[in-house]
Formats: C-alpha cells, structure tokens, sequence
C-alpha cells in the first residue's frame, strides 16, 4: 500500500508543531538539541550535506575556511560551509548557515572521504604563506597516525607547492 504524499506531509508538520522534529530544508529534518546554556543546537555541517548527498551516493570534501576549521588550522567558524562535489552546484540554507556545493573535477575529489583530502584543502585555503611550523605540528598532533601515514601517500593528489608540507606533518616529530 502505497502512503499518499499529503499525509505524510501533515504528519510531519504535526512532529514540526510539537516540536519533536524540525525542518532544515526541503526534505532534510533532524531531532533539535537543545543545550542549557546556548539554546536550541545548530545541526552539524557534514551531517546535513550527508543527508543532502545521498549518504554517500554522491563524493563530498569539505573544503575553505571550514576545512582549515575542523583541522584546528583556523579558529575562525564560518558560516558559509563550502564543499566540493561531483554533484550540482547550489546553495542550501539551513537557519543561519550556508551550505555550499560546488562542482569540481574529479581528481579535487581524489581524497574525498579521507583526511588527506581535508587537509590538502585547507592548505589550498591558507596557501603557502601561512603555513608556519606551528601549523604542522597542529597538523601532527590532529591527525592519527594512520591518517599522517595515509597524507603521505595522498601528496602526489596536491600541488606542487603543497608536498613538502604534507610530508613533513607526515614525518614523526624528532623529540629533543
């Protein structure tokens, strides 16, 4: 037996009028937590894009000021969230935040699904300039060891520019 769409629809505004579930976007929704002090919860960025992406059926890699962020290369939160895809690019706002997917080439997503593809992103984000040894060892120290032995291997996926640094976070630290 097939549900009929406008049932479901009611239903789900009845969960959204008591409040048991909310509605990010156009058929994404979440169980809301709240926290004593901060309120009602944002939903967590890679969350939202997985629901969006299919689960897996479609290759994300976050990528900016957002990767560069949850390598604890950059405290700065953004709020504008972007990802590379081999989906269509669009744009998706969920209560404050902006989801970004852009469509790029497939060898951008050569590390998707891998730290290596997070941190050859947000290198890309910071460029050589910024990247100082305090960085690295924040890369280091963030990164398990298979994930440092695995951006070893990745770093012929990156730019030129980008490898000596990604085999020196690979390196084991020399201790004095």
């Amino acid at each position: 037996m097939k549900e009929d769409p406008r049932a479901v629809g009611v239903a789900l505004g009845r969960l959204i009028k008591q409040g048991i579930i909310r509605r990010l976007t156009r058929g994404i929704y979440d169980y809301p937590k709240d926290h004593p002090k901060l309120g009602r919860l944002t939903p967590n960025p890679d969350s939202i894009a997985r629901a969006l992406a299919g689960n897996g059926k479609i290759r994300l890699q976050p990528t900016g000021a957002y990767a560069a962020n949850l390598l604890r290369l950059s405290e700065q939160v953004p709020a504008k969230v972007a990802f590379l895809t081999e989906g269509p690019s669009r744009l998706v706002k969920v209560g404050n935040m902006e989801l970004r997917f852009r469509n790029t080439a497939p060898r951008h997503l050569a590390a998707s699904n891998r730290a290596s593809g997070t941190v050859i992103q947000a290198l890309r984000y910071l460029g050589p300039k910024q990247m100082t040894p305090e960085r690295i060892d924040t890369l280091r120290q963030v990164l398990p060891p298979e994930a440092r032995a695995r951006l070893a291997k990745d770093a012929g996926l990156a730019p030129a520019w980008m490898r000596p640094y990604l085999r020196a976070v690979a390196e084991e630290p020399a201790h004095a």
